[in-house]
Parts: structure tokens; sequence; C-alpha cells
């Protein structure tokens, strides 16, 4: 039972770190009041920009490569998430719409770029990825240092303190008062002197910041390299996190790691006995599976934002 545990939880650590950074985002977002469906193309454009960094700026910057090219993915899904703040907020168009729209635009725009730069349809394998790592003397503690501890990436654990930490400027904090306010009836935020239209912006470019981490994390731990197929249905994952998590960023946190569980199972199920004569292709569908389960058994009782994908006029009653 502990050698499954020890090959589980990190596997489950690793494949659930993109979707916490990302489902963070979408809780900010749909917590303003801003249905966010685009955070699969937010993943997409933080997935190449940092492949793309990486491969150009490798040997200039060493190892401080990876690191950096978080932070310009990062600015990437914040200027690319404008997109669907002016249209949803300032233009008032359908959010689902602008969300689909996104996710075509990013990967359509991806796949043109590489094409342009490489003169191919993917990447080559980053040289800088981010490297697995021991945590000093937390390592050393019996049975669980192995198990958490050991050989384990650092964007694991700041996804987790993250999700702590959003949790608390959400819901202890001034500025989480307002975020919610607005996503909860914007008119009386308005009234009480919270400006709607400014906070939904900030809501949404957080998500666009987030969710470009995620796909920068994904791409320079998983994948390693950036092509049409990179995310493939990751940033719809992270949206089925944000609603079976109830809109709540620790909730979101536990559902991101279950669908990890999920993922685990691919590349550790065949040393499970009870899984290891289970084909292949159903440890590699499994993921999407629940991740349908999830939402079938969760949607009808998860209560969304009251706001959340309605427009905001001002002065309208």
């Amino acid at each position: 039972m502990l050698d499954i545990l020890y090959s589980i939880i990190p596997q489950t650590l690793f494949f659930a770190a993109p979707l916490i950074f990302t489902a963070l985002g979408g809780v900010y977002s749909e917590r303003s009041g801003v249905v966010n469906i685009g955070l699969e193309g937010l993943m997409v454009i933080g997935a190449f920009s940092s492949v793309t960094f990486n491969l150009l700026y490798a040997d200039a910057l060493g190892t401080a490569t990876p690191w950096i090219s978080i932070l310009v993915a990062m600015v990437a899904g914040m200027l690319f998430s404008l997109i669907h703040a002016v249209a949803t907020i300032t233009f008032r168009a359908d959010q689902t719409v602008t969300g689909v729209a996104i996710n075509m635009l990013a990967l359509g725009f991806g796949v043109f770029m590489i094409k342009q730069i490489f003169g191919k349809g993917q990447t080559d394998f980053i040289s800088q990825p981010i490297y697995t790592t021991d945590v000093p003397f937390l390592v050393d503690i019996p049975v669980i240092g192995n198990m958490f501890f050991n050989n384990m990436y650092i964007t694991s654990y700041v996804a987790i303190v993250l999700s702590f930490l959003a949790w608390y400027v959400l819901f202890k904090t001034p500025f989480g008062l307002r975020i919610r306010a607005v996503g909860e009836h914007p008119m009386a935020a308005d009234t009480n002197g919270i400006k709607v239209y400014t906070t939904r912006y900030i809501g949404v470019i957080i998500s666009g910041a987030l969710a470009g981490i995620g796909g920068a994390v994904f791409a320079m731990t998983i994948s390693q390299n950036f092509s049409v197929s990179t995310i493939a249905g990751q940033g719809f994952m992270a949206i089925a996190a944000v609603i079976f998590g109830k809109w709540n960023p620790l909730g979101a946190m536990g559902a991101a790691l279950f669908f990890g569980f999920a993922q685990s199972l691919s590349v550790v199920g065949s040393s499970i006995p009870l899984l290891e004569n289970v084909p292949q292709v159903y440890l590699l569908i499994a993921p999407y599976v629940l991740t349908i389960l999830a939402l079938a058994g969760f949607i009808g009782r998860s209560v969304a934002p009251k706001a959340s994908g309605v427009p905001y006029i001002k002065g309208s009653r």
C-alpha cells in the first residue's frame, strides 16, 4: 500500500498544479460576475508564450529561464484576457460566446505564430524545463517525507499555498468583499460606491494571469513543448473544478486534486493491483469521464454567484 501511495501522491500533485492555478483564476472571474469559458484558450496562450520564450532565451538566461517564462506567460494571459473583459464588460457581449471565441482564437494564434517563428507546426522540446527537487529536512520525515517532499515540483507547493492565499483574499479582505459583491448584486455594490466595471476587469485579468501560469506550468513540466494538442482540454477540466469546488478557492483546489488523481492513474495505473489488467485506453479517458460524472452529480447542487454571466448596465434596475 505504501508503494502505491508513493507512486500516486507525487503524480497527483504533479498533474493537479496547472489545474489549480487555472481554476483559481476561474473562481475570481466568476465571483466578479464574468463567466470565463476561455480558460482553455488562456492556458494555450500561457503554454505558447512560455515555451517560445524558453526556446529563444534559454542559452542567455540558463536555469532562470523557466521562472522568467512563467512571468512572461502570466503577462501574456493578462493581455489576452483583456479581449474577454472588453467584449463582455464594456460591450456586454454574451460571455459564453466570447469565451468560446477566446479558445478558438488562442489556439489558432499560437499555432500560426509557432509556424512563423520555428517554421513547423510544433516546437522542439525545451532545454530548460522545471525540474523536480527534494524539500530539505521535510524529506527526511518517516513515511510522509517520501510521499510529499521527495522528487517533487516546486510549482505543486506554490499552487497549494496560493489556494489558501486566494481564499483568504476572497473571504477575509475588503478587496475580496468587493469582488463577491459585484458578482452577487452589482447594482447594490454600485450604490455603495464600488466600481463594478473596474472590479470585474480586475477579476478577469486575475483569471488571465493565473490561467497563463497554469498553461506555462503544464508546458514546462508535463508536455515540455507546444503544439495544437498541448493543453488538450485542461482548461475545461479547470472550469469543471471551479463548479465542482462551488466557486471557492479551496474547493477548486480539492476538485483539481481529484482530477489530478484521475490523470495520475494513466501513468501509475499499471502498477496498482486492481488496475493492472485495465486497458490503457480506459485509464487515459478516466479524467474526462470523471469530470463529466462530477459535473453531472454536483452542478445541480452548486449555486453560482447570482450575477455571474449577466452584463451590468450602470443605472439599470
